[in-house]
């Protein structure tokens, strides 16, 4: 049974009530949930989620500049930062770009420059919420190995032979072949390349044969 994945949320933080009620009107009829925060603080306490969502952050704030609160929430890649200002400051459009915001408005612009950044912020978001799911599925598939396991993929990941991996071990080959069908199996592999991708994403230390 196939859950529906939950709708795109928009943050806005904007200490101007005109801008966040039009935002808010904007965002809801393009089918996003929009989220407003008047200040940086209001928005840094509220609850974490994990959906597809972007942060729209005004660079002038009463408490934390915006740049501030990119540097509080750089650890949530899920969430791209679209910053809006009314003024134009390349050094602090290079700052935020170079601390990884998606774009970086100068007020007044239109509403489609605005939905566009977001559609591409939430796709982004998406992407990233997908990988972070599936390093997960995989980090649980690789922790489901019995240590012996652990081993012997370590091992068949590396190059070695069954029989080489037997010797190394100190186990018959057959108890090798397996422990091998037990990797594939339990890791949701389906050929020995797939196994060595997985184990580069896993960035698991490489085997030290004896």
């Amino acid at each position: 049974m196939s859950h529906a994945s939950p709708p795109p949320i928009v943050f806005v933080v904007d200490d101007d009530v005109s801008v966040r009620e039009s935002l808010e009107l904007l965002l809801r009829n393009e089918g996003w949930q929009a989220e407003t925060f008047q200040s940086a603080q209001e928005f840094l306490a509220h609850p974490r989620v994990v959906a597809p969502s972007c942060l729209v952050l005004d660079v002038t704030l009463p408490d934390l500049s915006g740049l501030d609160v990119q540097k509080r929430v750089i650890d949530r890649t899920d969430m791209p930062i679209i910053f809006i200002t009314g003024y134009g400051d390349v050094p602090m459009t290079v700052q935020a770009m170079k601390a990884g915001a998606v774009e970086f408005l100068t007020k007044p612009f239109s509403a489609d420059v605005l939905v566009d950044a977001i559609r591409n912020a939430i796709e982004h978001s998406r992407t990233t919420l997908a990988h972070e799911a599936e390093m997960r599925a995989l980090r649980q598939r690789y922790a489901s190995l019995t240590p012996r396991e652990q081993q012997v993929m370590a091992l068949v990941v590396a190059g070695l032979l069954n029989k080489q991996v037997g010797s190394d071990l100190g186990i018959s080959e057959i108890t090798v072949k397996a422990h091998r069908g037990s990797v594939m199996r339990k890791m949701e592999a389906d050929s020995l390349a797939n196994l060595v991708t997985m184990a580069a994403r896993l960035r698991l230390p490489p085997a030290s044969p004896a």
